[in-house]
């Protein structure tokens, strides 16, 4: 397998390659996808929400999860769209349907927060 002419560090020097890398990222996402923020956003509300709710620890962990697995999600959608926009921006309906798809992960990524959300509540306020 040829290996790529990008990766040539190793151990230390290659951890804190990639931290820049995941911060430059974050910022690209930040600066760029108003989405992105929203979830981010979100989140910043909902995780002191679930740290200060009188639930079980497991249960704040899982509200916890759930909240950053939305704003994973939305990276990946975002780095889906990045993809197919660098590759042509003529519509095509392969390039639709990946866009549709991440779409798609994130809003089930949305429907995992607020059924999490509920279930937990829920099952301790009623």
């Amino acid at each position: 397998m040829e290996k790529s002419p990008f990766k040539g560090t190793r151990g230390l020097k290659r951890i804190i390659n990639a931290t820049g890398y995941s911060m430059d990222g974050l910022k690209v996402a930040f600066k760029n996808e108003a989405a992105f923020r929203t979830l981010l956003g979100l989140s910043v509300v909902l995780i002191p929400i679930a740290l200060l709710l009188p639930v079980a620890p497991v249960e704040k962990a899982i509200m916890v999860a759930v909240c950053l697995l939305s704003v994973i999600i939305e990276l990946f959608n975002s780095a889906i769209e990045a993809v197919v926009d660098r590759i042509s921006l003529e519509r095509h309906e392969l390039s639709k349907n990946a866009k549709d798809l991440g779409s798609a992960a994130q809003f089930i990524g949305l429907w995992t927060i607020f059924i999490v959300w509920g279930i937990i509540l829920i099952g301790h306020y009623l």
